[in-house]
């Protein structure tokens, strides 16, 4: 494909040269004879400090959001006011356009994401469709996983992604879509069928720093991105800011379908929830549907309400809510259990927010309750470094006032003290007045609360979920809270075989 068009669509400044290029890449280490070059400004790095690396690697072509930086002799050449809009247009065309041959459906919120594009590909494949899934815990591609780098990747990767689900057939696709994402133009032209909004808690505001700030860059996907307003808006009525997206959307002629517990146009009815799985009745604008998962807890009947709402709009029928729904067992990360037979439970989560974390200790307090035992709830949970501090003493409060006994450890310091951040979160752990320790070693802290738990007990393994790696100053580690579990379990006694992928994630 030629130099001049890879550039159309976008918006050039100045443009010389015209080779023929076989590659994309806005990472000079990926760089190729041949390769366009694409140098932009990120957030913590330029990308024309590499331009004559790629360049010595083989680029024919460079494309720069710098116009300080001068053409380079014998080289194609491109200025674009914005970096990240133009590798959004030229990716599109070096991989022949393929997010216009998908119905994509976006989901942003703090809380419910992953889990609600799980189910979203889940009904999709119960209504005989092959999708691309892409989110925090990994991408899939026609049944096909891939590791997840980002929860939403940059435009040159989200094209590659939907290139490859074209040529397997795939007609539709389902994205979680960060605040990060939508605030940097990551997605920007891609024109999103179906918007699903979750939720808004507190959570990224060391990069956001208001909370309006925050809810503005979730609100960009349902205004478009460099394209129109998504087709149809689904969003969550129970939550404030659903209900200020379904105003906003209704103004710019989307359709919008709401969601909520009691009431909108998806809500639910005779609500159980036991420790084997949810039922409910599900209200649709159409019909009502009785509905079983193997996800349990409220948040994941609103995840579903969410779910069921998108798939009605991309014309999925009730078999395929039903089907769907019924034959997504878990996700990982999400409430997963790590059961070595011992008399108590262990339970690792994703909860890495006060919101989320006051759901997670709600909901195993509902069934030690329902059990009608003597059961405590132990939780382990820690606070990521680099990120907003006021969040930690919130953090804090929120799993000390739902537990019986708390251990306070790391989760990902990254570059700062962990013992820093744990006085941070300490704070609002004492005005609880729960009975708690402090670990900084995440290892020996999952081993304290399964040496502390007694029979009927319930350990939470909170903020980690799927992750497989604890970040610090020395860099990435290798570490999987279900596996920490086993070991702690086995050191405990109790028999663990070893499990497979699928084993460890039931």
């Amino acid at each position: 494909m030629t130099f001049q068009h890879l550039l159309d669509g976008a918006e050039v400044l100045s443009q010389s040269g015209n080779p023929e290029v076989t590659g994309v890449e806005y990472d000079s280490r990926r760089v190729r004879p041949g390769t366009l070059f694409l140098a932009m400004r990120g957030e913590s790095s330029d990308g024309n400090r590499f331009i004559d690396q790629a360049i010595q690697a083989g680029a024919v072509a460079v494309v720069t959001d710098s116009s300080s930086e001068a053409p380079r002799e014998g080289i194609a050449w491109a200025v674009v006011p914005h970096g990240r809009r133009a590798l959004a247009r030229i990716s599109a065309n070096f991989y022949k356009r393929p997010a216009e041959r998908l119905a994509i459906i976006g989901i942003t919120g703090t809380n419910g994401k992953s889990t609600t594009t799980f189910l979203i590909e889940s009904i999709l494949t119960a209504a005989g469709r092959k999708s691309a899934l892409i989110g925090t815990i990994e991408y899939h591609v026609a049944g096909k996983v891939y590791p997840a780098p980002h929860t939403t990747p940059e435009a040159l990767e989200l094209n590659r992604i939907f290139s490859q689900a074209v040529g397997v057939g795939a007609s539709d696709a389902v994205m979680e879509v960060s605040s990060h994402a939508l605030a940097q133009e990551r997605v920007f032209g891609i024109p999103f069928d179906v918007a699903v909004f979750t939720n808004l808690t507190r959570d990224h505001l060391d990069y956001h720093k208001t909370m309006d700030e925050y809810f503005s860059a979730k609100r960009v996907l349902f205004e478009g991105c460099g394209t129109d307003a998504p087709r149809v808006a689904v969003t969550n009525l129970d939550d404030e800011c659903g209900v200020k997206l379904a105003s906003f959307s209704r103004k710019r002629s989307s359709i919008v379908l709401t969601y909520g517990w009691e009431r909108g146009d998806f809500h639910a009815e005779n609500v159980d929830i036991t420790p084997r799985g949810t039922r409910f009745d599900l209200v649709t604008p159409e019909e009502k549907i009785a509905l079983f998962s193997p996800l349990i807890g409220p948040v994941n009947v609103y995840n579903i309400l969410a779910a069921t709402g998108a798939c009605f709009a991309r014309g999925c029928k009730a078999r395929a809510l039903t089907h769907g729904i019924e034959a997504l067992s878990h996700v990982p990360g999400r409430f997963q259990r790590v059961d070595c037979g011992q008399p108590f439970t262990v339970v690792v989560d994703y909860a890495h927010t006060d919101d989320a974390l006051r759901n997670l200790t709600a909901l195993a307090r509902e069934f030690v309750s329902r059990a009608g035992s003597k059961g405590r709830v132990l939780t382990v949970f820690g606070c990521g470094g680099d990120r907003d501090r006021a969040k930690r003493p919130l953090m804090g409060e929120a799993a000390g006032r739902g537990s019986d006994f708390v251990v306070l450890t790391s989760d990902n310091p990254r570059s700062e003290d962990p013992r820093a951040i744990i006085n941070d979160a300490v704070v609002g752990l004492q005005k609880t007045g729960v009975k708690y320790t402090v670990e900084p070693d995440r290892r020996k802290a999952i081993a304290q609360s399964i040496a502390e738990a007694r029979p009927e007990d319930i350990v939470l393994l909170a903020g980690k979920g799927h992750e497989k790696v604890q970040v610090t100053r020395e860099g990435s580690m290798p570490f999987d809270d279900v596996e920490v579990a086993r070991e702690a379990l086995r050191a405990a006694g109790y028999e663990c075989e070893t499990a497979s992928v699928g084993e460890s994630q039931r």
